[in-house]
């Protein structure tokens, strides 16, 4: 506690998404307007799995889930970095590291548990609904987010225990572990390897899930006679496993590989895909290759057409 009250009441200086040579004003108007599109895609997509029945089913509960981290994710990072970064106080760094440790952890478990969903659809599909009923997909989703919550609690507050009484300059856009604990004057090395390994479980754990599940939905298709059955089942799992591949890849890379292996440029992009342009394309994803979000934004549209008459 004495470190951290030593660090209480002092500040930080981000060094923007653009470093500290100056912004770009071309990228910048591209990230302000990926950023807009994730908000408004993710948040279009939320709004039709309420107001539609049809997609009232355990398979788009949790992808309602999914674009609620994804609404998060960006509005916690991308603001301050629009502002070309600049001071932030210890306690807000301190909020963004738990919330935004939370909200990663808490997605990678829900990707796991999706994939699970989509093994029974398959597998299992006349057993789907009593599999997959209410009190499991809260289950789910609850677990996704203690996961997340201990998770966050534990890193944040073992990274703000460490002093920080040499440079104040974190060399990224936003407050992430690893970024501030470089700047710690204290030996964070045993740290920084339960950091790692930490990360490490926390990414295999669940794609060995995922790899399970879909072993046994390859399984499946592969026993499939229809050829209209295989389409079917590879169509309802791709988008997934998109967005898998999108996360997990970002994801390996930050916090499997270790820090000396990588920049802080390179630090900055990865950071900047899976904090913007991964949950902007999300709900692309999932309204492009699902034919039930296209007819029920076809039905919303129509519905606000005839009202506009």
């Amino acid at each position: 506690m004495g470190n951290m009250n030593q660090s209480l009441g002092s500040h930080f200086i981000l060094v923007g998404l653009f470093g500290p040579s100056g912004s770009n004003q071309l990228l910048l108007s591209l990230v302000a307007a990926m950023f807009i599109v994730g908000l408004l895609g993710n948040t279009m997509l939320l709004f039709l799995i309420r107001m539609d029945s049809r997609l009232h089913t355990p398979m788009y509960f949790l992808l309602s889930q999914l674009s609620l981290f994804d609404v998060g994710f960006p509005l916690i990072t991308i603001p301050s970095s629009l502002q070309g970064g600049g001071s932030i106080s210890f306690g807000s760094c301190a909020a963004q590291i738990f919330f935004l440790t939370l909200i990663g952890v808490a997605e990678g478990i829900l990707l796991a548990l999706m994939s699970y969903d989509r093994y029974v659809a398959v597998c299992h599909p006349l057993q789907y609904h009593v599999l997959m009923r209410r009190q499991v997909r809260l289950l789910m989703v609850g677990s996704s987010w203690l996961g997340g919550v201990l998770n966050a609690s534990i890193q944040t507050s073992i990274t703000l225990h460490f002093p920080y009484c040499a440079s104040r300059i974190v060399d990224h856009f936003f407050c992430e572990v690893p970024a501030l604990v470089k700047l710690s004057c204290a030996d964070t090395s045993a740290y920084e390897l339960v950091l790692s390994t930490s990360g490490v479980l926390i990414l295999v754990l669940p794609l060995s899930l995922i790899a399970t599940s879909y072993g046994h939905v390859l399984g499946a298709v592969l026993r499939m006679r229809s050829e209209e059955a295989r389409n079917k089942a590879f169509a309802t799992c791709s988008s997934h496993i998109t967005v898998v591949g999108l996360f997990y890849g970002a994801a390996m890379f930050m916090y499997m590989v270790p820090g000396a292996y990588h920049s802080p440029h390179q630090d900055n992009v990865v950071s900047l895909f899976y904090s913007l342009i991964t949950p902007a394309l999300n709900p692309l994803i999932y309204s492009l290759r699902n034919r039930e979000v296209g007819m029920a934004l076809v039905k919303v549209l129509s519905r606000a057409g005839l009202r506009s008459k």
